[in-house]
């Protein structure tokens, strides 16, 4: 769910699809069900000292959040950060600080999510839950903050790793790499996924392909729901046939696991 793509656009969006606007140093963004967790969340991050995430600010006149700005590279331009294995491996340390970060934090478990609502438990965290190369702020080569915190939610941690290694494996076909991620070849997806996972300190890859898959399946299920209930931009994207778009990426998972298992 790329909602990071919203990020740069720092005015108020088309389609009314989230009134997402930066205001100075601040942005200004919709609430929704899950507002109320995310806020503990940030919080939580600031009191520990974690100074990758934004900063809960309140909100403003038409109700919406109001977060600290994180300024940097990110949308679109997070996609060529993480092509060369200094990028990748940064990439990897960022999630797996946040992880250390959010571990001890224990939500109720009556805490509403974006698709769940639950506290964590045993070793969950409560992961990001969107955790992909738009929603990442870049200074230069050095990644500086994560953004867009909507989807988070209590997971175990490889979930956010599976969801990650979607994007950045990538589980894409060389043609989509090469047009639209910044691939100047193709790339060795076996390699790279083994490289993110140690940079994360997994020392076992197996089951991480099946982990993608699963996480793809569930992102299908997650959108369709969001859409349903009437939130955007998911309910934008359902209309436009985004749901046959993510069984796609399945089918291709499936299809080419050869290139990566």
């Amino acid at each position: 769910m790329p909602c990071g793509l919203l990020r740069h656009l720092c005015l108020v969006t088309a389609h009314d699809l989230g009134r997402v606007e930066r205001i100075g140093e601040t942005v200004h963004r919709p609430v929704g069900p899950w507002t109320a967790a995310v806020h503990g969340l940030l919080r939580h991050l600031e009191a520990v000292g974690y100074d990758q995430a934004p900063r809960v600010l309140g909100f403003d006149e038409q109700g919406r959040e109001v977060l600290t700005w994180i300024d940097g590279e990110s949308g679109p331009d997070g996609w060529a950060k993480v092509i060369d294995d200094r990028g990748l491996i940064a990439f990897a340390h960022l999630l797996r600080d946040y992880h250390d970060a959010v571990a001890e934090y224990r939500p109720d478990e009556s805490t509403c999510w974006s698709t769940t609502t639950a506290g964590a438990v045993g070793d969950e965290v409560v992961c990001h839950g969107d955790f992909g190369p738009w929603n990442v702020v870049w200074s230069g080569d050095r990644p500086i903050g994560i953004i867009d915190w909507d989807h988070a939610r209590p997971a175990p941690r490889r979930h956010d790793v599976a969801y990650a290694l979607e994007y950045v494996a990538p589980f894409r076909a060389d043609t989509e790499c090469l047009r639209w991620l910044r691939y100047p070849e193709p790339p060795d997806r076996r390699r790279r996924l083994e490289v993110f996972a140690g940079a994360y300190g997994l020392t076992d890859i197996a089951g991480l392909v099946d982990a993608v898959i699963t996480v793809q399946e569930q992102d299908i299920d997650a959108v369709r729901r969001l859409a349903e209930q009437g939130h955007e931009p998911q309910a934008t994207w359902v209309a436009e046939g985004l749901l046959d778009e993510l069984r796609a990426r399945v089918a291709w998972s499936r299809a080419n696991r050869h290139l990566i298992d």
